[in-house]
């Protein structure tokens, strides 16, 4: 099947990606010159482990083109996926500009039957409107589908090629065979593909990841009572997940979620409940406790070092919202690294992909630092705030050489309470008792 992809986001190269790996051939569309030319020289834009390879192998075997032309990449298509930023706007809701504006375009250009295809996030109502900007210019039939994406950065490609659904809004029964012929290579193994109507799609995906993204923040609430109460978080983790009601996955505290999806998913759906009159008081809710988690150390921070932390040097390990990727989008480490630079400390930072996106972003208000050692040399303490495997096992003895002081704040709870007790390390993580041998 010849396809056409609208966007070399995220989104967009993932899906062009791998649905060349199935065999169909894609072309990608993508105003942006200049990542145009570095996709055509076989370079990747974004990190997301096992991507690489399978850009390469489909580029080589010419499945997998790129064009700044809209109409030399959607010709022949039969199918077109829209998968264009929606940032939102100033209110919270998703701007809908760049979706609209390649609809108009598309238009004109049409010249079979073509389904048109919304894979970017998108409010409730997004298809009907898609559907009236094409119809004004269209000269042949077409449909609109919605099918959201459920991608897992860091985990991006196994979440395409082996789905636990699809989600497909159509009510057109050609439209249907032609997703059906698409997906069939993916879901072979037996998992759905759930049709139903447009709206409903669309609003599946923003429930999906509000849900998980209250689930989360439940935890963390959980957690922050854990403090108070004397109580360890991972005892109350474990004997809540294995409630097969409740599950394990996403209850994991620590200091907030950030990245692409949730916050502006959570943001839009708020907004699309207030303009129906809806007040949805558990997204409002979950929307400020994880702006106020995501910089929860900071006060313990202080409390460690007497409330004076002017000319403190804190070690940052973690920069990404997640490990593996380099999206640093709503991430925690953001809004840490403006706490401590507006407090006067000196911050020393390590991420294995992350570092020159942030470096976009500070320039040289912080050091970036060739590992995570390195982060050490002269820091008053340690703060971790993504969970990267590589931080998981390190060399607790040279921190201990390296650090001014022995203390480590912990924003993901990585280390075992005894071990670091038995290290004698000062220790500070969420949700669980605090490790401290005395200043």
């Amino acid at each position: 099947m010849k396809i056409a992809v609208v966007g070399t986001g995220y989104v967009g190269l993932v899906t062009g990606t791998c649905f060349a790996e199935t065999g169909n051939h894609v072309t990608c569309v993508d105003i942006d010159e200049s990542k145009v030319a570095l996709l055509k020289k076989g370079k990747m834009p974004i990190y997301e482990p096992g991507l690489e390879i399978l850009f390469e192998r489909n580029s080589r075997q010419g499945r997998l083109a790129f064009t700044t032309s809209l109409q030399e990449g959607i010709t022949g298509a039969q199918v077109i996926f829209l998968a264009l930023p929606t940032p939102p706007d100033g209110d919270g809701s998703a701007d809908l500009k760049y979706i609209l504006q390649v609809a108009d375009d598309l238009g004109p250009l049409l010249a079979d039957y073509t389904v048109i295809v919304d894979k970017s996030t998108v409010p409730v109502g997004t298809a009907e409107k898609v559907r009236e900007a094409i119809a004004q210019t269209a000269t042949v039939d077409f449909d609109v589908v919605s099918n959201p994406e459920f991608l897992r950065e860091g985990v991006a490609v196994d979440d395409f090629m082996k789905p636990d659904r699809v989600v497909i809004g159509t009510r057109s029964d050609k439209a249907k065979k032609i997703m059906d012929e698409l997906y069939a290579p993916l879901v072979r193994q037996g998992n759905p593909i759930i049709y139903m109507d447009e709206r409903s799609a669309e609003l599946t995906k923003y429930a999906a990841n509000s849900f998980l993204a209250t689930k989360i923040t439940f935890m963390n609430e959980i957690a922050n009572l854990c403090d108070r109460l004397g109580a360890n978080v991972d005892m109350v983790r474990k004997g809540m997940g294995t409630d097969s009601r409740i599950g394990k996955r996403f209850l994991f505290s620590g200091i907030g979620y950030g990245g692409s999806c949730f916050p502006k998913d959570v943001q839009a759906l708020a907004k699309s409940s207030v303009e129906v009159d809806y007040d949805f008081k558990i997204l409002n809710a979950v929307m400020d406790i994880n702006a106020r988690q995501k910089t929860r150390l900071i006060p313990r921070i202080e409390a460690y070092f007497n409330n004076n932390l002017h000319g403190k040097t804190i070690a940052l390990w973690g920069l990404a919202f997640k490990p593996n990727t380099d999206d640093i989008r709503e991430a925690p480490a953001l809004y840490n690294i403006d706490q401590l630079l507006a407090r006067g400390v000196q911050v020393r930072a390590f991420d294995p992909e992350a570092m020159d996106n942030v470096r976009a972003v500070y320039g040289d208000k912080i050091a970036y630092c060739q590992d995570q050692y390195e982060t050490l040399e002269g820091a008053d303490a340690l703060l971790i705030v993504t969970e990267w495997p590589v931080f998981r096992t390190p060399d607790f003895e040279r921190i201990r050489k390296e650090l001014n002081h022995p203390v480590i704040f912990d924003g993901r709870n990585l280390y075992d309470l005894q071990h670091m007790h038995d290290l004698g390390f000062d220790y500070f993580s969420i949700g669980r008792k605090e490790i401290t041998h005395g200043q």
